[in-house]
């Protein structure tokens, strides 16, 4: 994409925002990639990664019950990640809700980047790493709880309350999404004025079945590669997430 082009959809972008009271945005691994956490299905991604099991086996519930501390080393490696910081699309998207503009965030991500940019208002559909529970007794843990987990005896971490195995906040394959988490989300879209969608090719369900739920005229699509809701959007740029938000002015 040249220049020109950049510059001619940020401005059509800003115009769109400029004239939205209540937007939500819905995205997906390509916001927190270009923080440097790894997606799972580009060619380096995690699911084209050798490991002693598949990723995809490795991450379901039925192998979590049947083997949690293969699931812990796979866990621990590949998905609590630290040092990593939001980048200028978490940002933005913390101001926007800050002017009163963006009214929600629904992201496919478990990261928690939103937060740690100043977005309050957000429904993470397939859950959190930095939430962990005792599956016994429900007591709570932290993400550093689960990282130090790696020097337990068996490499799983452990309630220290009652001896219960904790499981993170994360929707596993085999598993529904949280129910209220949905309908705060369907319910956030289906009143938005605008939706931008960003950093998701649309193909993970029934999360990307979601944004079916607009029915407004200003849908924008921003992503590097094309995707199957492009030939809907009012608005489609082909570019990063973080380079195309910041270039908004709030």
């Amino acid at each position: 994409m040249n220049d020109t082009s950049f510059c001619d959809n940020v401005t059509d972008l800003q115009k769109l925002i400029d004239s939205s009271n209540n937007i939500v945005f819905f995205g997906g691994a390509g916001v927190s990639t270009e923080s440097g956490i790894p997606d799972f299905r580009s060619v380096d991604g995690l699911y084209n990664q050798k490991w002693k099991f598949p990723p995809e086996q490795i991450i379901s519930r039925s192998f979590f019950d049947a083997n949690p501390g293969e699931f812990y080393r796979f866990y621990r490696e590949k998905l609590i990640i630290k040092g990593i910081k939001p980048n200028a699309a978490h940002l933005k998207l913390a101001e926007l809700e800050k002017a009163g503009k963006l009214k929600a965030i629904v992201t496919q991500n478990i990261d928690g980047l939103h937060q740690a940019a100043g977005s309050k208002n957000i429904f993470e559909l397939h859950g959190s790493t930095l939430r962990n529970y005792c599956m016994t007794c429900h007591a709570p843990y932290d993400i550093d709880f689960i990282a130090d987990s790696a020097h337990s005896p068996d490499g799983i971490p452990h309630c220290t309350k009652c001896g219960g195995i904790i499981k993170p906040d994360v929707v596993l394959y085999e598993e529904n999404l949280n129910e209220s988490c949905i309908e705060g989300a369907i319910e956030a879209i289906r009143d938005a004025d605008m939706l931008i969608i960003g950093g998701t090719s649309l193909t993970v369900y029934p999360a990307a079945g979601l944004i079916n739920y607009y029915h407004g005229s200003k849908l924008v699509l921003i992503n590097k590669s094309p995707t199957t809701g492009d030939l809907a959007a009012r608005l489609v740029i082909h570019d990063s997430i973080g380079k195309v938000l910041g270039a908004i002015k709030v």
